[in-house]
């Protein structure tokens, strides 16, 4: 929470001050550099609390900003007029180092850090310009990095200068709105070095405080601004602020810091400030940094689902909770939530089902605390549509499925394998529902109309158990495929309103049918007459079941030429049309599957790519973390064809890694929680050795003969993992 501490436990913050320029007083040698120390920082006045600005279960981490906001421009003080140079600093820098007198270079740190306006003379590009745009933050950056890579190396005296000068800085008393110096200041003042250590943490807290209270019309340029900064030092930017949240979160020495009761402001102040990066972060493509690098693996190990009840009780109010930034927690993290959250769902609509059996007087069977799916092998897709339309109510109970004349027992091997047959057959290309594209290696909806959409629903449903049962599914769908499915990420009340339409561009076509693409993109480019040389109207043509059909981009588009002037509008359309419109009621049926197993407030924290990860698993493998969690049955981890296996698998491609890998598990992509969460186990085959590998894709299981020699291991395994598709080989 935000709530303030007693005021009267504390000091002033000027007397801070006072301490550091006591210290600076006595310190007499100002020639070597040493460990930075700020002392006494428990005595630190509490400011007021920060505006959060926290709006109920929306993410605050990916609100698109507009392109300008009017906001009324204070006018600019005077500037102090300084001329010193990068080269002028860099030499005063070196004879200092030589000669061993810092003076010149003590007073240039004192005076610029001193003030806001003397941050501005020294580091604006041209102090007599206003630089009031988004698009140029008028901050000599070089100027910048130079004063700051040279900072940490001077002695303790220069470096105390610095702080004493942002404590100045931030202590002002501010009247009416900040003005673009202010915030070109901030903006200077967040890349101090400094900041990494601990004992200055304090200082950087009541910075973060001022920024994350900045209107939202500062944040915007800001936002804009930050953009600018190289990927090196907006990936230290980002380091810093995560460690401060981990280092407040988990101190390693508690006596450091004040109590937590007493800076409950300090996280939420970061974390805002850190969603002002990741903001700037998504308005670039590509992005200055991976999504993943906002990750702070700390929270990990906080009570996630406190947090999460939290954000669902408070969320439009002033009571913080990571799930506001939902950039900030990891994927692992998300799993957790979800899985919690949906276990939770489970166990209420059992109970239900309970309650509701014993009311009427009926004898409580186990099966009913169960989804149960009885299929025949025969008749695959009819069956498991018939049985999910039939058990609609019971899609949130745990998953347990029968084939009809088999008797085993579901231990969670035949769930899988009812996941692996039944995509496996719906995704073929002679099943007419999805089409496959070879360039892209992915799927995607075909566009063929028919008088029912159900089992569309039904792969959506299927997509949808497998996040809520922890299943990996072999399924190839395209990116923007997990951002339709999440337009929007709660199924609307009112069943008018459109769902899985999403903002759609020519690199999300790229990403389903390059070829097509690269056309659309070299008409754009195209320099001649586009009406003259390429004769095209705002007209489309599908061939459906071998009949060719047109549709109109717009209102008579077929009368209307595509031109130099207007044809971006056309590949606008013309995308618009092969991603969401063609597809519109396949689509709408495959959101209302997923979402009648998965409907969570949850899903409002997952980026499009994490649902993919959630669902396919990640591409990222590591074998040597395989190696070190799977299980041995008949064989020993030292015996000699373990040996050998492992030296193959590690010196292959990462082709042949991922082929073996598809060989065992039946996907060739890893669990959000990491290879372990595999279960991989290697048996012992009692089968001649000239046999080749068997692998139980159900089980995780690869049946290995003991093999002679390491020659022999490899090319029967390569043969294997290389010819083997699905349950046969070819």
């Amino acid at each position: 929470g935000l709530e303030r501490g007693a005021k009267n436990q504390f000091s002033t913050f000027s007397n801070f001050i006072t301490t550091i320029n006591q210290k600076k007083e006595g310190i007499g040698n100002r020639n070597s550099p040493t460990q930075l120390v700020i002392p006494n920082i428990k005595n630190v006045r509490d400011l007021p609390p920060i505006c959060l600005d926290v709006r109920q279960k929306q993410r605050i981490s990916i609100d698109t900003l507009p392109q300008e906001l009017k906001a009324p421009i204070p006018p600019e003080p005077s500037l102090p007029i300084r001329t010193k140079t990068v080269k002028d600093f860099e030499d005063d820098v070196e004879k200092a180092k030589s000669s061993g007198d810092w003076k010149a270079v003590h007073d240039f740190y004192s005076t610029t850090f001193d003030s806001f306006l003397e941050i501005n003379a020294a580091f604006k590009k041209d102090t007599s310009s206003p630089f009031n745009t988004i698009e140029d933050s008028g901050i000599n950056e070089k100027f910048v990095n130079v004063v700051y890579d040279a900072l940490l190396n001077t002695p303790q005296d220069v470096q105390k200068s610095v702080l004493k000068g942002v404590i100045n800085g931030l202590l002002q008393e501010w009247k009416g709105p900040r003005t673009k110096d202010d915030l070109r200041a901030y903006c200077i003042l967040l890349q101090n070095p400094q900041f990494s250590n601990t004992s200055t943490y304090v200082i950087y807290a009541h910075l973060l405080r001022q920024i994350a209270a900045l209107t939202e019309a500062d944040h915007h340029f800001l936002v804009h601004w930050s953009k600018k900064i190289s990927q090196r030092r907006f990936k230290q930017l980002v380091d810093r602020l995560l460690q401060f949240i981990s280092l407040r979160l988990f101190p390693a020495k508690p006596e450091e810091f004040p109590p937590m009761v007493k800076c409950t402001w300090w996280i939420p102040s970061a974390t805002k400030v850190l969603a002002l990066f990741n903001a700037a972060n998504s308005l670039i493509r590509p992005p200055i940094i991976s999504y993943t690098d906002f990750y702070n693996s700390t929270l990990d190990h906080i009570d996630l689902m406190e947090e999460y009840h939290n954000w669902q009780c408070y969320g439009n109010s002033h009571r913080f909770s990571f799930c506001q930034y939902p950039f900030i927690i990891s994927i692992a993290a998300k799993k957790v939530i979800i899985q919690r959250d949906s276990e939770q769902q489970m166990i209420s609509i059992a109970r239900q089902s309970l309650v509701d059996k014993v009311s009427r007087r009926q004898k409580p069977d186990m099966n009913m605390l169960f989804l149960n799916v009885k299929v025949r092998r025969t008749h695959l897709v009819s069956d498991s549509l018939d049985e999910l339309a039939r058990k609609r109510a019971d899609l949130k109970k745990k998953l347990k499925v029968t084939f009809i004349g088999e008797a085993g027992l579901d231990m969670g091997g035949l769930t899988k394998e009812w996941f692996l047959l039944l995509i496996r057959q719906i995704f073929h290309p002679d099943y007419g529902m999805f089409t496959y594209h070879k360039d892209s290696h992915c799927h995607w909806f075909s566009s063929f109309k028919c008088d029912n959409y159900s089992e569309f629903r039904l792969v959506g449903a299927l997509m949808g158990l497998a996040v809520y049962n922890s299943i990996t599914l072999d399924i190839r769908f395209p990116p923007c495929c997990y951002k339709k499915l999440l337009s929007p990420p709660i199924v609307p009340c009112d069943h008018n309103t459109l769902v899985g339409i999403c903002d759609v561009t020519l690199d999300d076509l790229f990403q389903i049918m390059p070829e097509l693409a690269h056309g659309l993109s070299e008409l754009l480019s195209y320099e001649g007459n586009v009406e003259e040389d390429f004769y095209s109207t705002f007209q489309v043509f599908q061939e459906e079941f071998g009949v060719i059909k047109s549709y109109n981009l717009k209102p008579n588009g077929d009368k209307i030429p595509v031109t130099n002037q207007n044809r971006k509008e056309y590949v606008h359309l013309y995308v618009d049309f092969l991603l969401n419109k063609s597809i519109y009621k396949q689509f709408a049926a495959f959101y209302y599957g997923f979402h009648s197993v998965c409907a969570s407030y949850a899903l409002l924290l997952l980026r499009p790519e994490e649902v993919e990860i959630l669902v396919c698993g990640s591409p990222e493998l590591d074998m040597s973390a395989l190696q070190r969690s799977t299980q041995y049955e008949g064989y020993q981890k030292t015996d000699i064809t373990i040996r050998y296996f492992w030296d193959v698998v590690l010196g292959f491609s990462l082709e042949l890694q991922k082929k073996l890998l598809h060989f065992a598990t039946g996907s060739d992509r890893v669990p959000v929680g990491g290879m372990a969460d595999l279960n991989f186990k290697i048996s012992k085959s009692e089968t001649s050795t000239d046999w080749l590998p068997v692998a139980h894709t159900c089980f995780n299981q690869l049946c290995l003969p003991p093999y002679k020699n390491k020659k022999e291991l490899k090319q029967k395994l390569i043969i294997g993992i290389s010819n083997a598709e699905g349950f046969g080989l070819e």
